[in-house]
């Protein structure tokens, strides 16, 4: 059906198209899916059972509507925002570009959302069925992007099962600053600090660029393990990257995500597996469209993968279908849980 409405869907901008995919899907009128053999792709993650490790990535349930909908379409978990403290409209119009023959995006959207205050109120009043990230950041315009941080976290804290602290968005300037040895353990202080406060449990993401250099790994390891930080989202888009791209939307401005970026995701966990080990999760996030770029990124050392590209063009199936075909690699290889894949490519 997909491939049937998909022309018609990409005559639309992409907003316009992702609009109705959000519509549809507060609407419920995508059809649910009960996965058979979830033995082999059910997880335990931070004491909570998942159907799948197939989860949609920050970005795509911005405001937290459909979340609910998108475990009915296959997906383990979700992660819900960007969420800003106060509402933010984003960056001027166009801001989101398809690049069809190189299975990509490009976005400046500049973390658009209707605010945390807003957003608190939706989740309250609509519990989560299963595993709920729930990923904060700060706004544009604030003068204290740390305090933004901890004031998102402070609200958010008790409803997610994970809280992402997105330091990683190449469309809010200067924000992937917190990268930097200094800046990265001033942040992670001051959110441990909130936690102890709060005598908060819940677990800590981190979201990393895709363009950090790999001399950059090991500090930044380093520091997660000292702050007990429990998992590391492997990563954001890049804002570089352009090269090999064939698509002339390739020349505006943004954060790359798709296909193009399979690779170096791969990569990236593949190194900060071998560096941190099983002290820190990690959630997979690049260029995945099928069963097999799951089984990659899990194999390179994923714990759970996260998509959002991947489903604009394959469709909103896209998960029901990797659950199967999935697990029947899983059968094929005599594989009894997807566990046991997680970093065997670095182990092999």
């Amino acid at each position: 059906m997909f491939d049937i409405i998909k022309p018609i869907l990409f005559k639309l901008n992409p907003e316009s198209a992702h609009s109705l995919a959000i519509k549809a899907l507060k609407l419920n009128y995508l059809m649910k899916f009960n996965f058979s053999n979830s033995n082999l792709l059910e997880t335990d993650f931070f004491n909570q059972k998942i159907k799948s490790p197939v989860g949609v990535a920050a970005g795509f349930d911005k405001n937290a509507e459909v979340y609910n909908s998108l475990f009915n379409l296959g997906f383990g978990f979700a992660e819900v925002g960007t969420i800003t403290p106060k509402p933010q409209f984003g960056n001027p119009k166009p801001r989101v570009f398809r690049l069809e023959e190189d299975q990509a995006l490009i976005n400046r959207l500049g973390f658009n959302n209707s605010g945390s205050e807003d957003i608190l109120k939706r989740i309250i009043n609509n519990p989560p069925n299963s595993c709920l990230g729930i990923n904060i950041g700060p706004n544009k315009d604030t003068k204290n992007r740390i305090s933004d941080y901890l004031e998102c976290f402070k609200k958010f804290h008790n409803l997610g099962n994970y809280i992402a602290i997105n330091i990683s968005s190449p469309n809010t300037e200067n924000l992937r600053d917190f990268h930097n040895e200094n800046e990265l353990i001033e942040l992670l202080t001051a959110i441990n600090e909130e936690k102890q406060t709060l005598k908060s449990y819940t677990p800590l993401a981190i979201k990393i660029s895709p363009d950090i250099s790999y001399n950059q790994i090991d500090k930044i390891s380093e520091i997660l393990i000292e702050k007990k930080i429990d998992i590391l989202i492997v990563s954001n888009s890049t804002d570089k990257n352009r090269e090999v791209l064939k698509n002339i939307n390739k020349l505006e401005k943004g954060g790359l995500s798709g296909k193009p970026i399979e690779k170096i995701s791969n990569n990236l966990i593949s190194k900060f597996y071998k560096t941190i080990g099983k002290k820190v999760k990690i959630i997979g996030v690049g260029g995945i469209n099928d069963a097999i770029g799951v089984y990659d990124k899990i194999s390179s050392g994923a714990s759970l993968v996260q998509l959002y590209t991947g489903m604009v063009y394959q469709g909103p199936y896209i998960a029901n279908k990797i659950n199967k075909n999935l697990a029947n690699i899983l059968i094929k290889q005599g594989i009894k849980n997807v566990g046991e894949l997680i970093g065997s490519k670095n182990s092999a």
